[in-house]
């Protein structure tokens, strides 16, 4: 992952150029296609890595054996030990490999130049080739509407946000979850711890306590166990699951959970690479493409409220609301500054280069 914001910020432009590749490896395939998949952190029963194996079992289930053969390695620390495991795994006869963690993305460019003939998927990275795709989902428009919903539902208009780096993409979550908190509370706040890591259970927890002993009676998420959700069970507080749905930690605690749906696109990357028609692209959907939805509603949940967060996702799904959007009024840093003028939308390109928060978000500077 990134750990220099104005390397992710180069980052995220560049994965906006209009660059355009050839088909890599036209021809179509014969016999099952062979994926293999590389996993950051270890599959347990909630989380980014359980989504994606999902995904994977999705796209068997989809395709079946005689099309696709699947296999997958991983707890794959990013760096020396992921350019280890993706390359053996493309001298290991596989024909696409997808690999769903950002701090894989230059293992992956590196393997694939050595690799031609094997296609290869970097979910969440920037950098393309004529045999290296690229695909992301719009997570800022699931955390709005789960921003709705915690404004609705906490008390103290007092969130949290638990997060491992302050790259776009989290910018970009806890900036929509506060807009989407302040569009029914305009007093709300959201605090934000950092930990600088992805995968910390117990780390994890203590930042959920911490913010919870801070008054905070809603807490959502960017980091891959369910330690937080089953602190906010532990101290009777809400919480938004992230990746999965959560209910089997926090059957109390989870609000809704905001989940990530990859088993259609991987079925049709393979199919592409079955019918000789993949090529390098990008993409990056959201809750319109059903990449990213909402599930788990709690039954505490009023029903009028539940029915604003969902008519509220029929807007977005429609093109009538995007959460950095701004109407009437300006959209203020936490600094004070306009970072949207009235009337203005950002384009997907200032979106994904977003290093700065917004209005109400409470967050240590950083070194």
């Amino acid at each position: 992952m990134y750990k220099n914001l104005a390397a992710a910020l180069a980052a995220a432009c560049f994965f906006l150029s209009p660059l355009s590749f050839a088909n890599a490896g036209a021809a179509a395939k014969s016999g099952p296609v062979k994926a293999a998949f590389v996993y950051v952190s270890p599959i347990a029963d909630a989380g980014w890595t359980h989504q994606h194996e999902a995904g994977r079992k999705e796209m068997m289930a989809a395709l079946g054996d005689k099309a696709v053969q699947s296999t997958f390695v991983e707890n794959v620390a990013e760096g020396a030990d992921a350019e280890r495991v993706i390359r053996d795994l493309a001298a290991s006869g596989n024909d696409i490999i997808f690999t769903p963690s950002f701090g894989y993305m230059e293992p992956t460019m590196r393997v694939a130049r050595d690799f031609p003939g094997v296609k290869f998927e970097s979910i969440t990275g920037y950098k393309r080739a004529a045999n290296v795709s690229t695909a992301n989902a719009r997570y800022y428009e699931g955390r709005y509407l789960s921003g709705v919903l915690a404004g609705r539902m906490s008390r103290s208009g007092v969130a949290g946000f638990v997060a491992g780096f302050p790259i776009p993409e989290v910018m970009q979550g806890i900036n929509a979850f506060a807009l989407g908190m302040r569009s029914v509370n305009p007093k709300a706040v959201v605090k934000v711890i950092w930990l600088d890591v992805w995968f910390d259970p117990p780390k994890e927890r203590e930042a959920a306590m911490a913010l919870f002993n801070e008054g905070v009676d809603v807490v959502a998420f960017q980091v891959a166990s369910t330690a937080i959700m089953a602190a906010a069970q532990e101290r009777g507080k809400y919480a938004i699951g992230f990746h999965s749905d959560m209910r089997h930690v926090g059957p109390d605690a989870q609000l809704v959970a905001v989940t990530h749906q990859w088993g259609k696109y991987y079925a049709d990357r393979v199919r592409a690479v079955a019918g000789g028609s993949w090529k390098s692209q990008d993409r990056w959907g959201g809750v319109r493409e059903g990449m990213i939805r909402l599930e788990g509603f709690s039954a505490s949940i009023p029903p009028a409220v539940r029915e604003e967060v969902k008519a509220r996702g029929k807007d977005m799904v429609a093109g009538r609301l995007q959460p950095f959007h701004a109407g009437r009024a300006p959209i203020l840093d936490n600094q004070g500054k306009v970072r949207i003028a009235p009337g203005q939308l950002l384009t997907d390109g200032e979106i994904l280069a977003m290093d700065w928060l917004v209005e109400g978000v409470q967050a240590p500077a950083r070194k």
